[in-house]
């Protein structure tokens, strides 16, 4: 199976008609520290509604509208009520191609990573979204509920190369009667993709997605990554992320080229109460239009972080939000949100 010629998957940085949240309510994991984590959800909200449409699932509108307060762009932001499991949009969101120019929405399986948690609610948002109008009359929807695929597992150049993990697409409960041949091709096909290169190694303990993507490396343009870089053999991490960095090292462009890599701090050790590590990590950024909006965690870092991804993107703003309260459900900046390239968001 070769790479379709008429899709392209595009890039984050491209322009965004919008971005999506799905809100945090006690039914969800967050119950027992909302009163920590909706600060944080208002915080990213009216960051993003400064600067483009969004697009936020709750079941209570109401209740969403009184949180948002004064200080959001409301004439931005529009809902959809429906029910949810939890809140990690980039996940069971649909990610957007384009066919013939045209704009796409795939509605793949979201099956709590691997099965590891309830996602049936979760599962049918997409569907919501589209039997709402919360897309443009001219977007397409292709049921792909035959595959099991999170956003955060898949990282796009928009030019035609993909960036992933073999330990999350090729772990058990997803696809696993799939081999990684037959997926290559296949997701080649799906996403116009000339090639996909696969990193075997890297993980954050913590981390209940089998080491997505977008928490150790990321396209910045075609020809530049950022990654989470570990220089402290005293760290669990340092060999599994030293590895990891060789693999980039070995990456080349489609032209040929060696990447420009950024390396981003490795985040300071934070725990839960029960002494398990979190996954904090500072490549769990989003990019909007005209900014950057990164996870900072209340460290000295955090400006390194910051300046480090200035150099990425010398021309937007990258804006710090405080997401210490998302890694204590074991995600980050990115793995809340899902963007929208334009023409798809109504």
């Amino acid at each position: 199976m070769t790479a379709s010629p008429h899709i392209r998957f595009p890039a984050e940085w491209e322009p965004q008609s919008g971005v999506q949240l799905t809100w945090p309510h006690a039914d969800t994991d967050w119950r027992e520290i909302l009163g920590e984590v909706i600060p944080c959800f208002v915080a990213l909200a009216r960051e993003i509604a400064r600067r483009e449409r969004l697009l936020i699932v709750c079941p209570d509108v109401d209740d969403v509208r009184r949180q948002l307060g004064d200080g959001a762009n409301l004439a931005n932001v529009r809902f959809c009520a429906a029910e949810t499991d939890d809140t990690w949009a980039r996940d069971h969101a649909p990610l957007s191609v384009f066919e013939d120019g045209k704009p796409c929405v795939y509605d793949f399986t979201f099956n709590g990573w691997g099965m590891k948690f309830a996602a049936s609610r979760d599962n049918q948002i997409t569907r919501r979204l589209v039997e709402r109008h919360a897309f443009q009359p001219q977007v397409a929807y292709r049921n792909m509920l035959h595959r099991v695929l999170e956003g955060g597992s898949l990282e796009s150049d928009g030019q035609g190369t993909l960036l992933t993990t073999e330990a999350c697409l090729l772990s058990p409960n997803r696809n696993d009667h799939f081999g990684k041949d037959e997926l290559d091709a296949e997701y080649r096909q799906l996403f116009g993709a000339s090639r996909i290169l696969w990193v075997r190694n890297g993980y954050l303990a913590g981390d209940d997605t089998d080491s997505h993507i977008d928490t150790l490396a990321r396209f910045c343009s075609a020809d530049t990554l950022a990654y989470v870089a570990c220089d402290d053999p005293a760290d669990e991490h340092y060999g599994a992320l030293q590895a990891m960095e060789a693999e980039l090292r070995a990456f080349r462009t489609a032209g040929g080229a060696p990447y420009r890599l950024i390396p981003l701090p490795m985040a300071d050790a934070a725990y839960e109460a029960d002494g398990h590590r979190l996954p904090a990590t500072y490549a769990n950024f989003l990019i909007v239009n005209g900014a950057v909006l990164m996870p900072t965690y209340g460290s000295a870092k955090d400006a390194l972080a910051a300046e480090r991804l200035q150099r990425a993107f010398p021309g937007r703003e990258i804006v710090g939000l405080d997401c210490a309260p998302l890694i204590r459900q074991h995600g980050s900046l990115h793995c809340v949100t899902m963007q929208y390239p334009e023409g798809v968001l109504n």
